[in-house]
């Protein structure tokens, strides 16, 4: 199971990544940059969950303990890929990372990554 999930996961991370490369192409000039990464959490968000529909069955997750323990590896290792992508890809500084987290000044990232954490558990409990 944990081969399984942890190749789910390279799945969404590189589906993340096209997904904000679109963003960045094809939204950030007609809405902004705030406004597309908001639009980018919530298409992220049910991206992830379309993939999680049908790659957990697959995974072989069979209670919901498994799943949150799936959604916990899986918030661990976007967390470690944003942060590694953002730091060393794009040359952010930490102040620069950390701001994406911060609900205060209107960025999402933090709901995305719940929305990582708890996608498991929420299609197993649909299924």
């Amino acid at each position: 199971m944990l081969l399984r999930a942890l190749l789910v996961w390279l799945v969404l991370a590189l589906a993340e990544v096209v997904q904000g490369y679109l963003r960045v192409r094809l939204l950030n000039r007609r809405v902004g940059d705030r406004r597309a990464r908001q639009i980018g959490v919530v298409t992220g968000s049910l991206l992830i969950l379309g993939l999680t529909w049908f790659t957990l069955p697959w995974v072989g997750v069979r209670t919901e303990w498994e799943a949150l323990g799936v959604g916990a590896l899986w918030l661990g290792l976007m967390i470690a890929f944003d942060v590694g992508f953002g730091r060393w890809v794009f040359r952010a500084s930490w102040e620069r990372i950390f701001e994406e987290f911060d609900l205060t000044r209107g960025r999402w990232l933090s709901i995305g990554m719940a929305v990582v954490f708890a996608a498991p558990w929420f299609v197993f409990r649909l299924r």
